[in-house]
């Protein structure tokens, strides 16, 4: 998910064109011009996710709204790219000085600003492969992710669509990674489908 717009929870709105990529992301964007690899599931992600998840409250404190791991390598069994997505909630993703700066200290990196997609930012942390998502609280693009993944987590059948889904895309030469995320999203709507309705 390199420009952000989910990872393993691919954006439902029209796939960003080249010039859209790069007007977004901050500092140069590499293309990849290959095939994606995908990791079977590791079960050492989850621990992945809790040193980041220290790392992030210890410089921001109070400031965290909401901390989750999310996207494939959230979801056990499943295989992804070896990168752990992380979303954040804050009070006001667009008002960056009041996190930025503390996450910087880190050693994290911006690279990824969307005023038009949810005031998005992505932070790019200094010793894990990462990419950390954060949208203001109560943004319907949290929620989004977190009912894809606990859906996931519970319905094999889903999980396993999903799977030969990513599988078949990966196996394609992409440009970008964004490419390959965008190519998700026929599958990733209709799994979300049916977990909204199941939901009520």
């Amino acid at each position: 998910m390199e420009n952000g717009r989910a990872k393993d929870a691919a954006r439902l709105t029209p796939p960003l064109t080249e010039e859209e990529l790069v007007a977004v992301t901050i500092g140069e964007r590499q293309p990849l011009n290959s095939t994606i690899y995908l990791a079977p599931y590791d079960p050492a992600w989850p621990s992945l996710f809790t040193r980041l998840e220290k790392q992030i409250r210890e410089a921001l404190g109070d400031a965290v709204l909401l901390l989750e791991h999310v996207g494939s390598t959230s979801v056990p069994g499943l295989s992804a790219k070896p990168k752990i997505d992380v979303v954040l909630a804050v009070a006001d993703s667009s008002d960056e000085s009041s996190y930025v700066p503390a996450l910087e200290e880190r050693g994290y990196t911006l690279r990824v600003r969307e005023p038009d997609w949810y005031e998005h930012r992505l932070l790019k942390p200094p010793d894990v492969a990462a990419n950390l998502h954060v949208f203001s609280a109560g943004c319907e693009e949290i929620d989004r992710m977190l009912l894809f993944r606990d859906w996931l987590r519970t319905h094999a059948g889903d999980r396993l669509l999903y799977e030969e889904t990513k599988r078949e895309l990966a196996a394609r030469t992409w440009k970008y990674t964004q490419n390959y995320a965008d190519a998700k999203t026929e599958v990733i709507r209709a799994i979300l489908a049916r977990a909204r309705r199941n939901r009520g």
